[in-house]
């Protein structure tokens, strides 16, 4: 049996994945608009383009090279921006999943900073690590994206270089030309210790949330 990359509803206290699909195209919409200004490097649709950029995220999904989800506020219901799982990658034996890429990411500024992310990262991390059983989880960005770089290494990730000419750019305006990718990394012995930073900066955002609501 050759491995297939599907990925499963993730639920926390903050954020919940769903595989990505086109019931969550209003509230992107509504998402992608918040403060592009934010953005900067990262690929963002247009309110009108959600439509067309889940239908792309969609056909990479049918190939099994990736497993999209929206990430939905388990405050509001909504969903507030998108990730995915990414390039999986079996070196032993076709069974065994051993490495795979969490990328495409993006949330709308004002879930920014409220714990949303660091739990999205936890769910992925800790299914790709604890139910797949991966050796590492790599994650890249542009090299010239010091917010999504700051993000990452929170994230407990260890930087390991920049790839040169990489990928696409993704950076509006540079259609056409290509991005130096800095590349970072989570191996499966320095889970434990990522797993705990990522559960403390989760629980100090639930906490906040509980004082808000009071």
């Amino acid at each position: 049996m050759t491995f297939k990359l599907e990925g499963p509803v993730l639920e926390g206290a903050l954020v919940r994945l769903e595989p990505l699909d086109h019931r969550h195209a209003a509230d992107l919409a509504v998402a992608a608009e918040v403060n592009r200004g934010s953005y900067e490097f990262t690929w963002v649709p247009r309110a009108d383009e959600v439509g067309q950029y889940i239908d792309a995220q969609l056909a990479r999904a049918a190939t099994g090279k990736l497993a999209p989800y929206a990430q939905v506020s388990v405050a509001s219901g909504r969903a507030v921006g998108a990730t995915s799982y990414w390039e999986p990658r079996s070196w032993l034996t076709d069974d065994q999943l051993d490495a795979i890429e969490v990328g495409f990411t993006w949330l709308a500024s004002s879930a920014q900073g409220t714990g949303i992310n660091a739990e999205a990262k936890l769910l992925l991390f800790r299914h790709a690590f604890e139910e797949w059983g991966v050796c590492r989880v790599d994650l890249k960005t542009d090299a010239r994206n010091s917010r999504s770089r700051a993000a990452i290494q929170s994230a407990g990730a260890r930087f390991e270089g920049v790839l040169r000419n990489w990928s696409r750019s993704w950076a509006p305006g540079e259609d056409g030309r290509l991005r130096d990718s800095a590349i970072y990394s989570i191996t499966a012995a320095e889970w434990p210790e990522c797993q705990e930073r990522l559960s403390a900066r989760v629980r100090k955002a639930v906490q906040a949330v509980g004082e808000t609501v009071r």
